[in-house]
């Protein structure tokens, strides 16, 4: 399979799901509009002081990280692949009277359509999965870091992607095995939506993403992993603190996220 046709593909998707997820539960866009902060206790210490910082959010679905980020005080710069995603995100930008700027591009063309330097480059939550090479991922991110700047990274284990969808058996390998094809009804934000989409994705170990960055350059500060997610977009969870999820019949017994930061050094 082609790179242009895992795009495609996956671009479709992601088009349809926009509207889904603007109105559903799970984005409380409500809420947001009214000044709830998205962003999750697991990336909020890693991020540090945003004030008057230039953040890239890589992979940025319709912005309500990047715009809460803005809202902190910090100069954003939103990416996502998905058109209908980044014509969402300007307009929830204008009407909160924002000044954050989102670019339509897939992350490894992003050098074709912005040509800046950064103090942090920020991604996170079901992002690396939907790319092919984690090497061509990580030159992205050290390439818009500033000298002293930071990537901040959170995202989902990639323990939870060796399950099935609804954690009774263990479906796939821990190890990046090339592409992995889906069809799915659906989705994190509304399971019962009943539409069909198709996939594209691949697994990606923790090895495989630490040691990227690292043959970067990249100086590794801080790595964290978490036994709950921030997020309920999982089948069979159960609320175990505010904003902490697990999987009823798996409790504490599996990481389901984790967290990296780290720091481009000085010429």
């Amino acid at each position: 399979m082609t790179n242009k046709n895992y795009i495609q593909i996956n671009r479709k998707a992601w088009n349809s799901l926009v509207p889904k997820h603007l109105e559903s539960d799970f984005y409380e866009m409500e809420g947001f509009l009214k000044g709830k902060n998205t962003l999750k206790e697991i990336e909020m210490p890693l991020l540090g002081d945003l004030k008057d910082k230039k953040v890239l959010h890589l992979q940025c679905h319709f912005g309500q990280d990047s715009l809460s980020l803005s809202r902190m005080g910090a100069q954003v710069t939103g990416v996502d692949f998905s058109d209908k995603a980044i014509e969402a995100a300007v307009d929830l930008n204008d009407q909160l009277d924002l000044n954050a700027r989102f670019i339509f591009s897939d992350i490894y063309k992003l050098p074709d359509h912005l040509d800046e330097k950064f103090d942090i480059v920020f991604t996170s939550y079901g992002t690396v999965g939907w790319l092919p090479d984690i090497r061509r991922w990580a030159a992205i991110v050290e390439h818009y870091l500033k000298p002293g700047g930071r990537f901040v990274f959170a995202e989902f284990h990639p323990v939870v992607w060796m399950f099935d969808d609804k954690f009774r058996e263990i479906k796939y390998r821990y190890f990046n095995d090339g592409i992995i094809e889906e069809t799915e009804t659906g989705s994190y934000a509304d399971q019962d939506s009943g539409e069909e989409k198709k996939y594209i994705s691949w697994n990606h170990s923790l090895s495989e993403v630490i040691n990227a960055l690292l043959e970067r350059g990249l100086q590794l500060d801080c790595f964290r992993e978490y036994d709950f997610s921030p997020h309920n977009c999982f089948q069979h969870t159960q609320e175990v603190g505010e904003s902490r999820y697990r999987i009823r019949h798996l409790d504490d017994k599996i990481p389901m996220t984790y967290a990296l930061r780290y720091i481009k050094p000085n010429p």
